[in-house]
């Protein structure tokens, strides 16, 4: 027997239990190293006119024998001689496929895509093998050898016999344990999964004996009542799809087989909304293949969802879901990304230069921004039902990103206009700004209707102004993230911004003072505050730590009270918080109870304040507050309190 070069034992040890983390890619590895081989001997056709061959003779060929529990997979390659069986095999690390990729890198243009580079893949085979046999037979000879080995301590190198040129590796599966299965590699479905799931684009047929079933001859003497009977037989099928949908040319591929393409393999039973791809040649070249799906996954916004598109690497796949190339706003998306420019860790699972994956990452996240602003303009119907799947991930990534991607993303968000009954984007709303409005207003509540109806939206709705009915819990959160919306001021001769110029205050109507009312208004206001500050002192006792003040509204015209907040957290942040897991713990707002003094209940409350009645302004001013709260979708802490309130002001 011989030893294996190097600090064998320590590294064979290393490449079976270390470097890989799921063994199931042994398959991958070994198809990989023979569509290598196969591609050398094609290439050696193409500089060599002694050599005749075409591509159609050459093969990748996966059998099992569930009886003596090996896995043979086979190719029509090049092969090898005694002395590179020695060499490749007995020398861990060492890549003959990257030697000849190096050698032949200006001659072997497309016509060759050499995938090994580190000279360990094939040692992946000891994850699953307690024996693996080599039997090779190298292209032009006529001798064929065999290289056998445990994985242990060494192997050893005997002549053999083989029919024509290429090599077999044989492997013998370990035993089942408790912990492990090896079955699953003993069975044509297991098999053909792994190939279809990793060497599905290989670029030459990977081919299976598998069992079909087919009916039988009906006899001459068969009656009336003759039931049909079927017939398991075998037939060689190649497994592969060989040429990735990506790197056909578009115009070769019709719309059908795309969307057959990304409901197959992206186990969706509905069309996707978009299908476009991205080419880049250069330092770093990739492919890329991605959908927009028709409708959201069910788990898009549980914690177990996990964003990312297929990494390829010479159309083998490297990762299922990489999650650097897609950004946290864009993880609907699907696709695939292929490159053989990727620098890989020595196990092909991850990459050793993120970099790579970032740049990647940021054009293709350009292009899916395009693609949607696109779809926003073009096609406005199929974008809002896009918007309903999707919306709130935008929204959620100028949240999360402390409104840095405003920019970016804020032209691609749809709102509810209660002026114009529909959806419209932010650059519709300030389009159709009247002359001298200083900021976008918005309300954020549980719906539409129940925003619609607000005493402050109905206020800001009879100035001229539109409103943004805002009903998703990520909302106002998005706007306090954005603070404004809009250009850079303009500048005139000086310099100096114009008047009227600039990016607009996002503004909730019931935060705040909204600047509407005319001087005229505010001065009627505070002399109104003046005049009731003995009974605005006396509401505030009356409720306590519930309000913060009690004021004069200059936003309401029919309803008698509302609240509104005088902090950053409004009472739809407060009420969204309150649902959360530490809602206990949540901020508060600060409460406002605002008062119209023109209408007619405020006359009662100065009625009962001027007759000296306090338990009767105690009970206005409850009642008052709750029915606010009430009209806001907020609940109130004592129902049957409020209740006996009204029911006592009935008596």
């Amino acid at each position: 027997m011989r030893k294996f070069k190097t600090e064998s034992k320590k590294l064979l040890d290393l490449m079976i239990n270390s470097i890989y983390t799921n063994r199931e890619i042994f398959l991958r590895e070994l198809i990989s190293n023979a569509s290598d081989a196969v591609d050398k001997l094609y290439f050696r056709s193409l500089t060599d006119k002694d050599v005749q061959l075409g591509k159609d003779e050459l093969a990748i060929r996966v059998s099992y024998d569930k009886d003596a529990r090996t896995v043979t997979v086979s190719d029509s390659g090049i092969g090898m001689t005694k002395d590179e069986l020695d060499r490749n095999l007995g020398t861990i690390a060492h890549s003959d496929s990257l030697a000849f990729k190096l050698d032949n890198a200006e001659a072997q243009g497309d016509d060759v895509d050499i995938i090994g580079q580190f000279g360990v893949g094939f040692y992946s085979a000891f994850m699953v093998a307690k024996s693996v046999r080599v039997v090779s037979r190298a292209y032009g000879s006529d001798e064929a050898w065999a290289w056998e080995s445990d994985g242990v301590e060494g192997y050893s190198i005997q002549e053999a016999e083989r029919a024509g040129h290429g090599t077999d590796i044989i492997l013998t599966l370990k035993d089942d344990s408790e912990n492990d299965t090896y079955d699953t590699f003993l069975s044509e479905y297991g098999l053909k999964s792994l190939i279809k799931r990793y060497s599905n684009y290989v670029r030459y047929p990977v081919q299976m004996e598998v069992s079909k079933s087919r009916e039988k001859p009906k006899p001459e003497d068969a009656g009336d009542d003759y039931t049909p009977e079927y017939e398991t037989y075998f037939e060689l099928d190649t497994i592969n799809s060989m040429v990735p949908i990506w790197k056909r040319n578009k115009s070769e591929v019709a719309e059908e087989e795309y969307n057959e393409f990304y409901k197959t393999d992206f186990h969706d039973f509905a069309d996707p909304a978009r299908t476009f791809s991205v080419h880049a040649e250069g330092a770093l070249s990739y492919d890329a293949l991605l959908f927009i799906p028709g409708r959201a996954p069910f788990d898009l916004y549980s914690k177990d969802f996990k964003k990312g598109l297929a990494l390829y690497s010479s159309n083998v796949l490297i990762m299922e879901k990489c999650e650097e190339l897609l950004p946290d706003h864009y993880n609907f998306v699907r696709g695939v990304v292929d490159s053989q420019d990727l620098t890989l860790n020595i196990s092909r699972e991850t990459l050793q230069h993120n970099s790579q994956l970032r740049a990647i990452g940021r054009k293709i996240e350009k292009k899916i921004t395009s693609e949607l602003q696109k779809m926003r303009d073009n096609d406005r119907e199929e974008y809002e039902k896009f918007f309903e799947n999707f919306g709130r991930g935008l929204k959620f990534g100028i949240y999360t990103s402390y409104g840095m991607l405003k920019d970016q993303l804020a032209d691609l968000l749809l709102f509810y206009s209660a002026k114009q009954e529909r959806l419209v984007t932010l650059p519709e709303y300030v389009e159709a700004m009247p002359e001298g409005q200083k900021a976008i207003y918005y309300a954020a509540g549980e719906s539409i209707d129940r925003l619609g109806k607000l005493p402050v939206v109905k206020t800001v709705l009879g100035k001229g102004y539109d409103v943004l009915l805002c009903t998703q819990d990520v909302d106002e959160f998005c706007f306090q993230s954005m603070m404004t919306y809009g250009p850079e001021p303009e500048l005139d001769a000086e310099d100096k911004p114009i008047e009227g110029t600039g990016p607009k205050e996002l503004k909730n109507v019931a935060s705040g003072d909204l600047d509407l009312a005319s001087e005229e208004e505010k001065k009627e206001a505070e002399e109104a505050a003046k005049e009731n500050e003995a009974l605005f002192a006396a509401m505030k006792d009356a409720l306590g730590d519930a309000v913060t003040s009690v004021a004069v509204s200059s936003r309401l015209t029919d309803a008698p009270a509302c609240i509104s907040a005088a902090g950053p957290i409004s009472l739809e942040m407060e009420r969204i918080m309150a649902q959360m897991p530490d809602g206990g713990e949540a901020p508060k707002s600060e409460r406002v109870l605002e008062l119209n003094v023109k209408h007619p209940v405020f006359d009662v409350l100065k009625a009962a304040q001027e007759a000296g009645d306090a338990d009767k302004v105690k009970l206005y001013a409850e009642v008052l507050y709750n029915q606010a709260l009430i009209v806001e979708g907020m609940p109130i802490d004592d129902p049957v309190a409020y209740a006996n309130a009204v029911t006592k002001l009935m008596a």
